[in-house]
């Protein structure tokens, strides 16, 4: 089964966005995420909705953060993302009369939700601010032991 990557895909998105001093073009984060522009522009739609960016069109145009990534949670670009469903598992419904079937739905439906709950949670206990700045340490431990020539290959953007 193809699990959603839409949330993952939108914070490393969000993540570059800040980093970069100009506007991002749906091309150009449809580039980086090996997808179509319009994909970009329909997950990012929700975020605008949501008054987390804004887009301009035209020359100069794109894509940018309209709040701090520390104000951001995960829970919010969740939200925004019109909240996917965040377990691939169902149940069945072939046999609806049948009372084993129906203690085992009964009690998988509880069971996910209390754990949907704990998850959500926990979205809303993380920043898009504490992924950036993880990747800012993970990136300062990688380059103190590159060459000067990888260095700049890989040098952050700063806004």
């Amino acid at each position: 089964m193809r699990s959603d990557s839409r949330l993952s895909r939108m914070l490393h998105v969000l993540i570059h966005m800040d980093r970069h001093d100009a506007p991002m073009t749906s091309e150009k984060i449809a580039g980086m995420l090996c997808t179509h522009a319009v994909v970009v522009r329909r997950m990012l739609g929700g975020l605008r909705d949501s008054g987390y960016v804004q887009s301009d069109k035209g020359h100069g145009g794109g894509w940018v953060l309209t709040v701090s990534l520390d104000e951001l949670t995960l829970l919010d670009v969740y939200r925004a993302l019109g909240e996917p469903p965040v377990f691939a598992l169902g149940m069945t419904d072939d046999e609806a009369q049948c009372l084993v079937e129906q203690a085992v739905n009964a009690r998988l439906a509880q069971t996910l939700e209390a754990a949907e709950a704990l998850l959500l949670e926990q979205f809303g206990n993380v920043t898009v601010g504490d992924i950036a700045r993880d990747f800012e340490d993970r990136f300062a431990k990688k380059t103190r032991g590159m060459e000067g020539t990888q260095r700049a290959q890989h040098k952050p953007h700063r806004r």
